[in-house]
């Protein structure tokens, strides 16, 4: 089913997932989606292995905890972080590594000071490879670390490869 990209979200310098200048990371990239979730874009490589050929299990964790928790921020404006409480995630297949993998998240409650989503890491084929839900706080960046927006980077970068509709 495709899905209509409606906005696209910030990367920053460093972030392990999302830091487009970690030479380690996943730099995934996020996009907002006219069903109100959020997809994250990325494609693992040697370096995030645990298995040989396998995405490690705690980064598929990191991937998930992330995009639900930026969930929060679809369509409003991102002063408002989500700080993870609780996690959970269940593995189904394994999850290769050097294939555009998509994570695909939505908010099941939307509280005032605490949200929840649930996420799944989706395979090249449709298949589901990883389920993971979280409960969040909210909490403006300036309570969770000292972030400085322009030191870090942290923007939209829109580049030729950003999609239109996302096919899950």
């Amino acid at each position: 089913m495709d899905r209509k990209i409606t906005g696209k979200q910030p990367n920053s310098k460093m972030c392990f997932i999302c830091g487009l200048k970690n030479n380690t990371g996943l730099k995934a990239a996020f996009y907002e989606t006219d069903k109100d979730e959020l997809i994250a874009i990325f494609k693992p490589s040697q370096e995030h292995q645990g298995y040989p050929g396998r995405l490690h299990g705690g980064i598929a964790a990191a991937i998930l905890d992330e995009t639900i928790g930026r969930a929060v921020t679809i369509g409003k404006d991102a002063d408002i972080w989500g700080v993870t409480l609780e996690f959970s995630i269940k593995f189904k297949k394994p999850i290769p590594l050097e294939e555009e993998l998509k994570v695909v998240t939505k908010l099941t409650e939307d509280g005032r000071r605490i949200f929840k989503g649930t996420g799944k890491i989706v395979l090249p084929d449709g298949e589901v490879a990883a389920l993971g839900e979280g409960r969040y706080m909210k909490l403006p960046i300036e309570k969770i670390a000292d972030f400085d927006k322009d030191e870090n980077e942290w923007r939209i970068v829109h580049s030729g490869e950003d999609p239109e509709t996302i096919n899950i």
